[in-house]
């Protein structure tokens, strides 16, 4: 039976680099952008728009590359959306049998959770953290204020957390739809990546009660 982590993680706080890290050390799969590429190649969707909706606009929107497909309304958009991510729901379940694998994102914890061997992480950490981490990343706009960066910071979260409660009906970040929770303003990306691989390779998942 495989083993899955899937990795769920506020903006900044290295839950990425961590999955990363993990499936290189443990030799399982990693899927993130992976997943974004395989379904461009299996679907109609432009991979730009892909990207752009990607965790974080379950509801109406405009395309971005392929809106002079559709008309101007909402409803097809709307439509759209919901098929991708249907789409890259079921291409999520397909790579969990595929073999051992570490999945980012997507709500992969909530969409493989009868799986008996799933190990579901949740990443944080202080703004601190996140906002230095970003700079040196640059996966914020330097040329804006501490202030307006971590504004910009706290809105890729609520987008995910809208993503994630829009589509499982459960709280983004609530412990309980975890079986761990790591901050990395405290302990560090590799101490992370070590403790993780620990837990993961002595992994005895509780027998459900019936």
């Amino acid at each position: 039976m495989n083993k899955i982590i899937t990795i769920s993680r506020q903006f900044g706080s290295g839950g990425r680099e961590i999955g990363r890290r993990l499936a290189q050390e443990l030799g399982f799969a990693y899927y993130d952008q992976e997943i974004v590429n395989e379904l461009a190649e299996r679907t109609e969707y432009a991979k730009d728009y892909l990207r752009e909706i990607d965790q974080i606009n379950p509801l109406p929107l405009m395309p971005i590359t392929i809106a002079q497909s559709f008309s101007q309304t909402i409803d097809p958009i709307s439509e759209m959306n919901h098929d991708i991510f249907q789409r890259q729901s079921d291409l999520i379940l397909e790579l969990s049998e595929r073999s051992d694998s570490v999945i980012v994102g997507r709500a992969a914890d909530y969409l493989l959770r009868e799986k008996q061997n799933l190990f579901r992480i949740f990443i944080v950490a202080d703004e601190e953290f996140k906002l230095n981490r970003c700079c040196e990343k640059r996966e914020v706009d330097l040329n804006r204020t501490n202030k307006q960066m971590i504004k910009d910071i706290r809105g890729v979260d609520k987008r995910r957390a809208r993503f994630y409660e829009f589509y499982t009906h459960q709280t983004w970040g609530d412990p309980i739809n975890y079986d761990l929770v790591i901050n990395t303003s405290r302990i560090g990306i590799r101490r992370a990546v070590d403790m993780v691989k620990q837990m993961v390779m002595h992994w005895d998942p509780p027998v459900q009660s019936e």
